[in-house]
C-alpha cells in the first residue's frame, strides 16, 4: 500500500514574489487554502501543529503577543535554537515574530470559504529561491494536514527527495536577474 507521502510531488513554483527595500530582501509567498482562518491560525501558532509541517519546533504557542518562544530548526546538522518574542498576534488575522534573525509576518484573509495565507519573510538574497522552495513544500504539507491527510513534516535534507532541487531552480528562474545582481 502506498501512502500519500510516497505519492506527494510538489506542483510548479508559483505564488511567490520578492521585494527589495534598500539592502533588505523580502520573500512573499501567497497560498490559497480551503480552510477557515481560525483553523489555519491554529496550525501557525500551536506547537503540536507546527511539529507536523513547519521547519522549526516551538516550545510554546506563538499566538500570544509578547510571549517569548524558543524556535528550534529541524533537520539541520546542528539544531539552531533562537529565542523570539511574538511582536504581533491578532487571531486569526496577523502573526509577527522573528526567526533566526529574520522577520516573519503571516497574514490570514478569509477568501472564498477558505483562507488566503501570505507569508512575508525577510531573507538573505542568496537564499531566496531556496527559501521559496522550502516554504512551498511546507505549505503543501500544511494543506494536507488541514485536510486531514497528513504527510508528515518534510524539511531540510529530506526535501531533496521531494523535488526540492526542481522547485529551487524554478523559483531562481522566476526571480531571475533580480536576485543574481
Amino acid at each position: 500500500m502506498t501512502t500519500d507521502r510516497e505519492q506527494y510531488t510538489p506542483g510548479p513554483a508559483c505564488g511567490a514574489q520578492i521585494r527589495k527595500d534598500g539592502e533588505q530582501w523580502t520573500l512573499i509567498l501567497v497560498r490559497e487554502l480551503r480552510h477557515a482562518p481560525e483553523k489555519v491560525w491554529q496550525a501557525l501558532t500551536d506547537p503540536a501543529h507546527l511539529r507536523e509541517w513547519a521547519p522549526f519546533d516551538a516550545d510554546k504557542s506563538l499566538g500570544t503577543p509578547g510571549a517569548t518562544v524558543k524556535l528550534t530548526t529541524v533537520g539541520a546538522p546542528t539544531p539552531q535554537v533562537s529565542e523570539t518574542r511574538v511582536t504581533r498576534a491578532e487571531a486569526p488575522r496577523l502573526l509577527e515574530y522573528n526567526w533566526g534573525g529574520n522577520d516573519m509576518r503571516w497574514e490570514l484573509e478569509a477568501a472564498g470559504g477558505g483562507t488566503r495565507l501570505t507569508l512575508w519573510h525577510n531573507i538573505d538574497r542568496r537564499f531566496i529561491s531556496m527559501g521559496a522552495a522550502g516554504w512551498h513544500i511546507c505549505f503543501d504539507v500544511l494543506n494536507h494536514l488541514l485536510s486531514g491527510t497528513p504527510l508528515g513534516r518534510i524539511v531540510a535534507g529530506e526535501a531533496m527527495k521531494f523535488d526540492w532541487p526542481r522547485l529551487n531552480s524554478e523559483y531562481a528562474q522566476q526571480f531571475g536577474k533580480e536576485i543574481r545582481d
